[in-house]
């Protein structure tokens, strides 16, 4: 049961899981936005257009407000589910050890500038002696 769990959890912290997620959220919350463009700016233009009616000013600034409404959401949720993929990713790196530097295998040559094995006495170059 432990051995599932892991693999579980591994599954669902891999990177395209995750953004998969993102992304259906984001699309979800990007659709409103559609939605509110469509039905409160294109369609009462296209109704004025095809039957003559007439809209106020206040009527075009309730469209514009619910929009804005829609947009404001839509940046919201982008927020928070950037918080969230942040500290998801955190997380993750939390197990994870990091990796010491590695001792250089090879130095400089003082004569010739170039990279010599680190224990060499004479450089292969120049066959200068180096200490």
């Amino acid at each position: 049961m432990k051995k599932f769990l892991q693999e579980f959890r591994d599954f669902a912290l891999r990177g395209n899981v995750m953004d998969m997620a993102v992304g259906v959220l984001i699309g979800g919350a990007f659709s409103g936005i559609v939605t509110s463009l469509t039905d409160n700016f294109i369609n009462p233009i296209l109704s004025m257009i095809t039957q003559g009616a007439r809209y106020t000013l206040t009527d075009v600034g309730g469209f514009a407000s619910n929009f804005l409404s829609a947009v404001v959401n839509f940046i919201i949720m982008a927020f928070i589910l950037f918080c969230l993929m942040r500290m998801v990713n955190k997380a993750v790196s939390l197990g994870k050890k990091k990796e010491e530097p590695k001792a250089p295998t090879t130095k400089e040559c003082p004569y010739c500038m170039s990279q010599i094995p680190i224990k060499a006495t004479k450089c292969a170059h120049c066959t200068s002696e180096v200490e």
